[in-house]
């Protein structure tokens, strides 16, 4: 595909201007809501954040209890958790944000979590309505990206972008819905194009999307060291996604420190707790059912698992209110 040139340095001045005053805004009484806060500090910050993908309530609170200072929740594994059902688009908006708000209210306030918003499920104004809906329901931040309906996961066949026109206008919408609420959400434009055209035409729309307002950006499925380095200097001082798909994607697997030094600023980990968990639950069915009981050495003990869903503070609570 030809490029043509994307939009001028005036627009992308323009629009930096407006998220660093968001941003300078972050720092003191507004309403950005303190997650939020957080996350836009955390994305400035030199060091790369490590971000595990939660895809219900309890993993959402054991990736905060982990240590982890961020996380995203996936579609691929919300589709996969509530309904059983591979990434396709055939989650809903409504089951989306419904999974997100249990995600924000098992982690403290100021915990970010980033919300997959994929296509903003219609047109632009779907798209602004996702935006003001998972601001609402308590994300952080929310990623919209440039597939066609129905979307296609991240790493698979089949996937189609729409026009950049419609690409650029369904990115600009969701930042102005950032914008005219005051939420401050952090929108990370993401770009499928490397897979459903090429590098170029992936990287031109990064610096489009960047151009229109996104405070983040992310082209998945980068094939190379060489394409992910080519993408970090795509509109610099607009922090940059690292996706590292587990099991075997199209983009090479690095170090947190390989990352930050290509010049990422934040990376997510789709996969791995729900295909860690998989794994376990096929298993204890296993010795379940040829051996009557699940071995000892895989489980945890009850005690354990019942401080995992909250029980002590539960009844360190319940304990101020006996009659």
């Amino acid at each position: 595909m030809s490029l043509a040139a994307a939009p001028g340095a005036s627009s992308r001045v323009a629009h930096r201007a407006r998220r660093d005053a968001r941003c300078r805004a972050s720092d003191g009484a507004s309403v950005v809501a303190p997650h939020t806060k957080v996350l836009r500090d955390l994305l400035r910050s030199p060091r790369i954040v490590q971000a595990p993908c939660a895809h219900d309530a309890l993993s959402a609170r054991l990736i905060e209890r982990a240590g982890f200072s961020a996380a995203f929740m996936s579609g691929f594994c919300v589709s996969a958790s509530r309904l059983a059902l591979p990434d396709t688009g055939l989650i809903s908006y409504g089951e989306m944000v419904d999974v997100g708000r249990t995600c924000n209210d098992a982690t403290s306030a100021s915990f970010p979590i980033v919300g997959d918003g994929d296509d903003g499920y219609g047109n632009a104004m779907n798209a602004k309505r996702t935006v003001r809906g998972y601001a609402k329901a308590g994300f952080a931040g929310i990623l919209i990206e440039d597939q066609v309906a129905p979307k296609a996961c991240g790493h698979t066949k089949n996937r189609r972008v729409v026009s950049r026109e419609e690409a650029t206008t369904r990115v600009r919408a969701a930042c102005d819905a950032r914008d005219e609420d005051g939420s401050g959400i952090v929108v990370f434009a993401r770009s499928d194009s490397r897979s459903a055209v090429d590098l170029d035409e992936a990287l031109w729309r990064a610096a489009a999307f960047a151009d229109v307002g996104a405070d983040a950006l992310f082209v998945d499925a980068l094939r190379s060291k060489e394409e992910m380095r080519a993408f970090c200097k795509v509109a610099p001082g607009v922090p940059k996604m690292a996706n590292m798909l587990e099991g075997g994607g199209s983009t090479p697997i690095c170090t947190p420190q390989e990352l930050e030094d290509m010049g990422f600023s934040i990376v997510a980990y789709p996969l791995s707790l729900l295909a860690v968990s998989v794994n376990a639950m096929e298993r204890a069915l296993r010795e379940i059912k040829l051996e009557g009981y699940p071995r000892d050495e895989t489980l945890p003990t009850f005690a354990r698992l019942q401080e995992s869903v909250g029980f002590p503070e539960y009844y360190a609570d319940d304990a101020r209110y006996k009659a």
